[in-house]
């Protein structure tokens, strides 16, 4: 059971149609511009391209002028440049930024919009140095499918959970299949057929990820009727011998439920409080790997949920990446996540309770979305 809780420039093809000072204006513009772009990750750069395509401001960016010009970080930040007065492209990279989400890159470009250009400040460098074909990543620019399981019933604060993945998952760019409030026939028949979907589309698929949301007990979630599904069970069917369309890519689990009864009251510390912030032989395989999964909580212990913001878990996914969007690595995204977990005051029945998430991985490469 889980415990509740301005004017610009003229522009044309060739650039800037002034010289001198407007030369110079437009060239910091380009630098500022690509200085920016060279902060988003591959599978960010494709989502700003196509959110560029369909953004409503004049002049449009046509998907072909993007695909003959934009190909690059450097093509796609002259495009900006040269298609827009210099208030107009800070305008237009602003917005998209806003939808990737990227909004940690918004006070680059702050002072740039209000008062022209400016020194732009010292940016942090990504935690990572990964291109398309890094041997290190995962190739996810083919499809990546997700399953989205929460029962509802009895759960308040359950609905919010579900919105907010489900926001979560749209931004990350998945195709996700729901299934609330099953008994355990339901959740297996529905889990299977996913499994077999991507198994049929073995060669498009990039990465899977499942989310299941129930009241828990060690090793079981517990659904309709007090029905057990061994997590086990479910872990199985989506191994290199069950789900040979995952093999060598990530499959991802975030487990939203109790693990056991067990309460942590937390314990007191001298320390300061901390701030918020072809080949000839087949390949083998182990049976399971390229796994990672997202606990609430230790075993044997309550997770949280309240009745009004939802789980404390997705909650606090879901702030970290408004705040930061996705420039980590998953494993490192869910340590930000478990910080501010951590360092959250929590009650229950007016006692103080601590959390603490856990995971567990097999994954072989970085997995960033």
């Amino acid at each position: 059971m889980e415990g509740s809780l301005g004017g610009g420039l003229l522009s044309g093809s060739d650039g800037p149609q002034a010289l001198g000072e407007t030369t110079q204006a437009w060239e910091e513009l380009l630098h500022r511009l690509q200085e920016t772009l060279d902060l988003l990750s591959p599978q960010e750069l494709r989502t700003f391209r196509s959110l560029l395509a369909k953004l409503d401001e004049e002049p449009r960016v046509t998907p072909l002028k993007l695909e003959l010009e934009g190909g690059s970080i450097a093509g796609l930040a002259r495009l900006l440049a040269k298609h827009y007065p210099p208030d107009t492209a800070a305008r237009v990279l602003v917005r998209v930024l806003q939808q990737l989400p990227r909004t940690d890159l918004l006070p680059r470009w702050q002072g740039f919009l209000a008062y022209g250009p400016v020194i732009p400040r010292k940016a942090l460098k990504r935690s990572y140095n990964c291109v398309d074909g890094d041997s290190d990543c995962y190739d996810l620019r083919g499809r990546r499918n997700a399953f989205l399981m929460c029962v509802k019933k009895n759960r308040p604060g359950a609905h919010r959970d579900v919105h907010l993945m489900k926001q979560w998952l749209d931004h990350c760019q998945f195709e996700y299949r729901s299934c609330i409030d099953p008994d355990k026939k339901e959740l297996l028949e529905q889990l299977t057929s996913f499994r077999d979907g991507l198994n049929e589309i073995k060669d498009e698929i990039s990465c899977c990820l499942v989310t299941l949301m129930s009241h828990g007990e060690k090793g079981y979630l517990k659904i309709k009727d007090d029905e057990r599904v061994s997590l086990e069970e479910i872990f199985e069917m989506f191994n290199n011998k069950n789900c040979p369309a995952l093999q060598e890519k990530p499959k991802i689990f975030i487990i939203q439920a109790c693990r056991g009864e067990r309460r942590d009251s937390g314990v007191e510390t001298d320390d300061e409080p901390m701030e918020l912030d072809d080949i000839p032989e087949r390949k083998r395989l182990p049976t399971f790997s390229d796994y990672f999964i997202i606990y609430p909580t230790q075993a044997d212990h309550v997770a949280l949920r309240h009745p009004r913001t939802g789980s404390v878990m997705i909650e606090a996914m879901t702030e970290i990446f408004e705040k930061y969007g996705n420039k980590w690595h998953i494993a490192d995204f869910f340590t930000k996540v478990n910080n501010k977990v951590v360092h959250t005051e929590f009650f229950l029945r007016d006692e103080p309770i601590k959390v603490s998430l856990v995971m567990e991985s097999t994954l072989t490469r970085f997995v960033y979305f």
